[in-house]
């Protein structure tokens, strides 16, 4: 049987075992995170996609990752509050992970074998990456981290449809 997202578990940043079985039959964003990229703004614009479509069966799932620049150096209770003070975030934080290398989480694994990147490297190249998955637990489509939050409206409400 081929995996899907919901064949995987994470440690959610209070450090307590999550299945994301728990949202089958919901469209999820996975979203490798750091607190100081460039690229961290785009928590804006995930919250808002929670708090837009959560309803509809969105959710928006933050995978803080250190392997890029050191650009996520706090610990659990550093990043919660980072993210709760900052950009008032309420979606679904996990714990620390490494999304490249002998390291890498299975799930981030899987999706990087589900949807190669540029010219199908496999690797994640940098903080939020972006996979959106269907309700079905697989994977429609991989976004660079320059593709905006707001620019994946379109393919979010297609997949909530």
């Amino acid at each position: 049987m081929t995996a899907t997202a919901h064949d995987f578990e994470a440690t959610r940043l209070d450090g307590s075992a999550q299945p994301l079985s728990q949202w089958r039959g919901k469209v999820l964003l996975v979203v490798n995170v750091a607190s100081k990229c460039g690229f961290t703004p785009q928590y804006a614009g995930l919250e808002q996609l929670w708090r837009t479509y959560g309803d509809q069966g969105l959710v928006v799932l933050g995978f803080p990752c250190d392997q890029f620049g050191h650009q996520e150096p706090g610990d659990a209770a550093g990043i919660r509050e980072f993210c709760s003070l900052s950009y008032d975030v309420t979606f679904p934080m996990f714990a620390k992970v490494e999304v490249n290398g002998a390291g890498a989480h299975p799930l981030w694994k899987w999706l990087k074998q589900e949807k190669g990147g540029l010219l199908g490297i496999g690797a994640i190249k940098w903080n939020f990456t972006k996979f959106l998955i269907g309700r079905d637990g697989r994977v429609i489509r991989r976004y660079a981290p320059t593709d905006t939050p707001e620019s994946l409206r379109g393919d979010i409400e297609k997949a909530l449809a």
